[in-house]
């Protein structure tokens, strides 16, 4: 997916009316952030050690099949939110620190409320 371009060059959202294009780019990230497991996702990805959490870490973290959490992980990588690499037989996961500050400029939140440590 591509960059949403929100932080750097708009308003945050109470400023500036989005333009078609931005709410539709910001709305599936807000769609796929509203399911429950996939928002937990993200924070367990994003606290976990160095930033990146293995896919057998995801799996051992809900009493869903490995296929569902592999869909949810689809989803949040598709709209920008995860990136993926494998390393011999394991996927691991990192949360896109660029995606968190963007959502974090558009809502008007400081900018280090969207940095990932």
């Amino acid at each position: 997916m591509e960059p949403l371009q929100i932080a750097g060059c708009s308003s945050p959202l109470a400023r500036q009316p989005l333009g078609a294009d931005q709410a539709a780019a910001l709305a599936r990230v807000f769609k796929a952030l509203g399911d429950p497991v996939r928002l937990r996702i993200v924070s367990i990805v994003a606290s976990h050690v160095d930033g990146e959490a293995c896919v057998c870490d995801l799996t051992a973290a809900f009493e869903l099949s490995q296929p569902t959490i592999s869909h949810h992980l689809k989803v949040l990588k598709d709209v920008g939110l995860l990136t993926a690499e494998r390393r011999a037989s394991w996927v691991y996961y990192r949360v896109v620190p660029e995606m968190l500050a963007e959502l974090s400029g558009l809502l008007g939140l400081p900018a280090s409320a969207g940095a990932v440590a």
